[in-house]
């Protein structure tokens, strides 16, 4: 299970309309430009190796005949099934006559034609799988389309190889089934409101199922929801009328105040007439200076306005 053909597999998954959208956004898709860099190293060893042995073969027997050049041709051969390297995050799985035998890599790296071969190459990079559930049904019956990520890589190359046949579709099928139950189990306000708990759930419900297989969940992020459009209507409108209850509690809790301040103001004028008198005045010149014109007073109010005059020596 090499990792181009792991790569190509992974891209079969999900076989609805949205999926693809999120979906081509998954790491094994990627191609890098020194992914051949071993090919290009095993054709350096090739060339070496034949010109090597085809030389030493010329200078021990004097002359370059066919023999030279097969066995040249074999050596090299051999040489190239023997001496191998791998890339700073390849983690190489090899197997002797069919058993597990060790991890090998990065770097320089050897192995025993015919009797070692190469079982997995893991790539120990973070990850990026796109998964997606498309109509599912919340705990209160709403149908929703949830679009997401996860970020993973492999920690243990020796179980992503001998425990799981593939472990990124494996990874991407776990995912897609943890998103699954998780929305089924929760009503539409707990999966548009919290994310961030729904997010933290997945990533449990993963790590869970993945760590057996050597792959460790780092993040799972909820990348879009969507609901039926006629929903969308409905609670738009119940958000709205929510707003104005709320509006309104609090304007009626304002008016409850007030009305409790000025009756405490009452119980203050009713015990103290001089304090209501002064309070008018007070009234009556603050609207002569907002108007800035000539103020009427009733009889009730002018002795408040009259000023002793000096007694006469």
């Amino acid at each position: 299970m090499a990792s181009g053909e792991v790569m190509g597999n992974a891209g079969a998954n999900g076989s609805s309309a949205r999926s693809p959208e999120i979906e081509v956004l998954n790491s094994p898709r990627t191609r890098h430009v020194d992914d051949n860099a071993p090919n290009v190293f095993s054709a350096f060893v090739f060339v070496l190796t034949f010109f090597v042995v085809t030389t030493l073969g010329f200078l021990i027997v004097g002359d370059m005949n066919i023999w030279v050049l097969c066995i040249g041709f074999a050596v090299a051969v051999l040489a190239i099934f023997t001496v191998r390297i791998a890339a700073q995050w390849e983690r190489i799985i090899i197997l002797r006559f069919g058993s597990f035998h060790r991890v090998a890599g990065p770097g320089l790296y050897f192995t025993i034609p015919f009797v070692e071969h190469i079982a997995l190459r893991a790539d120990q990079r973070v990850m990026l799988t796109g998964f997606s559930a498309e109509e599912t049904l919340t705990s209160d019956l709403v149908p929703v389309n949830v679009d997401a990520a996860v970020f993973w890589m492999v920690w243990d190359a020796e179980k992503a190889c001998m425990e799981v046949e593939n472990y990124y579709d494996a990874v991407s099928m776990a995912a897609q089934t943890a998103l699954r139950d998780a929305i089924g189990r929760k009503s539409i306000s707990d999966v548009t409101v919290h994310r961030d708990k729904l997010d933290q759930e997945l990533r449990d419900k993963i790590e869970e199922k993945a760590s057996t297989w050597g792959v460790s969940v780092i993040s799972v992020e909820i990348r879009d929801i969507v609901i039926p459009k006629e929903l969308q209507r409905d609670m738009a409108a119940a958000a709205k009328a929510e707003r104005e209850k709320d509006a309104r509690i609090v304007l009626a809790e304002v008016e409850k105040d007030v009305a409790a301040m000025l009756l405490e103001a009452t119980e203050v004028y009713r015990k103290d007439e001089m304090a209501f008198e002064l309070r008018s005045m007070h009234l009556l010149s603050e609207g002569v200076k907002e108007s800035s014109g000539t103020l009427v007073i009733p009889s009730a109010y002018s002795e408040g306005f009259k000023r002793e005059k000096p007694a006469k020596e």
